[in-house]
């Protein structure tokens, strides 16, 4: 398995994507217009024809031996420049009376666009054939995941100061929202599938224009839905994990329709941004295996971006890599990659 470049003789395989991933991934909606629109923004970022407030790197994980996509992630450079970018903040405010003794404080959403000019990593959906214990794809999630870091790592100076990614939030037994269900569909005259489409395609001016610019006092809401706030849905739970680990933290900002949290850090403070580092490829036919993987890679050219797991550890700055390893990264001895240990 190996990540790489989205490229536009992939459109098929990337509705098909889609398609297997459903209502709730906003990211990611199925139209094969908008999708195609998708891969030609990728093409030009990778190439550096792109304007830095317009710039989305987007990656497929590639199964190498049927050449089908087994999933995909994205990388955008900076959010809410062309278009709005909208949250929730959760906060609070104090109520008192002199006169009674009483105080209260009440947790309230104030509607945001604090996070403009971010970067964001989105868009990571694995097929479910690709995941899971039981399955010798069981670190595709997480290839895709670090492989992101890696990229960011090596193109530093591609990038603003923070980054951040929304997860998707918690849904009932119906495949409903509780917290849309209480909050959203009172101002917008859709369903929730239908503002999750139309945001999906970059049509979010909707969003400033129905929903109230005063805060909302959360304790109008029904108790499902206050406890949707800042929950995420059962399939998104490992995005979020690993996430954890490379240090993105929730700071009260949620999703303004499904009520999930939005995690984030400064770039630098990412565990793999800060632990990767650069070594020599060397070529050895009889290299030895380990069992487990724990040594991730990638190149460092952009236009030809690839990662992919490798068997060994590095040792005196040089990492010993199979001709299968070298070719499935497209790298020759003397060539750079960018090592991160998992």
């Amino acid at each position: 398995m190996r990540i790489r470049p989205i490229a536009r003789n992939d459109l098929d395989g990337l509705q098909a994507l889609a398609q297997q991933a459903g209502v709730g991934f906003t990211s990611l909606p199925d139209n094969r217009e908008f999708l195609a629109g998708k891969i030609e923004s990728a093409v030009s970022a990778f190439e550096e024809r792109t304007a830095e407030d317009d710039r989305l790197y987007f990656f497929v994980l590639e199964d190498e031996a049927s050449g089908e996509l087994a999933g995909c992630c994205a990388i955008v450079g900076q959010v809410g420049h062309e278009v709005p970018f909208y949250h929730y903040r959760l906060g609070t405010l104090a109520h008192s009376s002199v006169q009674l003794d009483l105080h209260r404080t009440l947790d309230t959403l104030f509607l945001s666009s604090d996070h403009t000019g971010n970067a964001e990593v989105c868009s990571l959906f694995v097929r479910p054939e690709y995941r899971g214990e039981a399955n010798r794809h069981l670190r595709n999630g997480a290839l895709m995941s670090k492989a992101r870091w890696l990229f960011i790592a090596e193109f530093r100076d591609r990038f603003p100061d923070k980054v951040l990614a929304e997860m998707r939030g918690l849904f009932d037994d119906d495949n409903k929202s509780p917290f849309w269900e209480s909050l959203g569909r009172h101002f917008f005259p859709m369903d929730f599938d239908e503002a999750d489409r139309l945001t999906g395609l970059g049509q979010k001016s909707f969003i400033g224009e129905l929903m109230p610019r005063f805060p909302i006092y959360t304790t109008f809401m029904p108790e499902a839905a206050r406890a949707c706030i800042g929950q995420v849905h059962r399939d998104t739970r490992p995005a979020l994990a690993m996430l954890k680990k490379e240090g993105l933290r929730w700071e009260g900002y949620i999703d303004i329709f499904d009520g999930g949290p939005t995690v984030e850090a400064y770039i630098d403070d990412v565990r793999a941004v800060q632990q990767s580092r650069r070594c020599r490829v060397e070529i050895d036919a009889n290299a030895a295996e380990e069992s487990v993987s724990r040594w991730l890679a990638g190149t460092t050219s952009m236009q030809q971006f690839t990662a992919a797991w490798v068997g060994r550890a590095p040792k005196d700055e040089c990492i010993v890599l199979t001709p299968a390893e070298a070719r499935r990264l497209n790298v020759s001895a003397g060539d750079a990659l960018r090592l991160l240990e998992t």
